[in-house]
């Protein structure tokens, strides 16, 4: 089993060997619920494809996105706390494939792996650090920045510079009007960053789009290197 999953893909092969058989593959289609707000946690995902967002859900209706998870994390991660629930929910916003474990399989892998445990550890203050970064750009930066540093962080998490993603769920997870959204995609096409037709976003200009992004893009990976890729 080679998993494409970047915390698998770092345990040691006994590590390995001993909780593959709790990991199921299972299929990430467009917007699926993993876990529902204030509802019991039943299942961690570790994404091997695609792109999963942890939102917020307030009374006025609207849809505010915190963290994003792909392949180098677990979506679930409360679990790692204690706890059994939280109230935000964990949907897929690109679409993918991932190794699913039960929660009390993960509880009982835990006292058994120290890599895993050590890495999930790393992986959920890197988590944090994202969550409380994703916060202060949204208050501090403008829609056009935000856009980019989103944009960029879900580049990294796909295998491919093009990838489905609609102006309206771009609002939903930026927490702005859509006007707003479509102010800064067309600008960002102008400046030839992106290409966007038909519900899909290309990444033509990489580099240009990480000078147009705010600091708050490079804080956060920096931090995922740091934290994931030391020993």
């Amino acid at each position: 089993m080679t998993p494409s999953n970047k915390l698998l893909a770092r345990l040691p092969r006994a590590e390995l060997e001993a909780v593959a058989p709790d990991l199921d593959p299972v299929p990430l289609p467009l917007k699926t619920v993993l876990h529902e707000a204030l509802q019991p946690i039943e299942y961690v995902y570790f994404v091997e494809r695609g792109v999963a967002s942890m939102v917020n859900e307030p009374e006025t209706g609207d849809i505010v996105e915190f963290a994003t998870i792909g392949p180098e994390g677990m979506v679930g991660f409360p679990v790692l706390l204690g706890t059994a629930s939280v109230p935000s929910r964990a949907v897929v916003q690109i679409p993918g494939r991932a190794l699913r474990m039960k929660v009390p399989d993960l509880e009982r892998a835990l006292r058994s792996a120290p890599t895993l445990h050590k890495f999930l550890l790393r992986y959920l203050m890197a988590l944090l650090n994202q969550i409380a970064q994703n916060t202060s750009c949204n208050r501090l930066h403008e829609v056009q920045e935000r856009c980019a540093r989103w944009l960029l962080q879900t580049h990294d998490r796909v295998d491919s510079d093009e990838f489905p993603l609609t102006q309206e769920f771009l609002s939903q997870m930026l927490g702005v009007h859509r006007p707003s959204v479509s102010v800064a995609a067309a600008t960002l096409q102008r400046a030839g960053l992106i290409d966007y037709s038909r519900g899909n976003i290309r990444i033509a200009d990489r580099r240009g789009l990480e000078a147009a992004s705010c600091t708050c893009y490079r804080v956060i990976k920096r931090e995922y290197t740091r934290l994931l890729d030391g020993e």
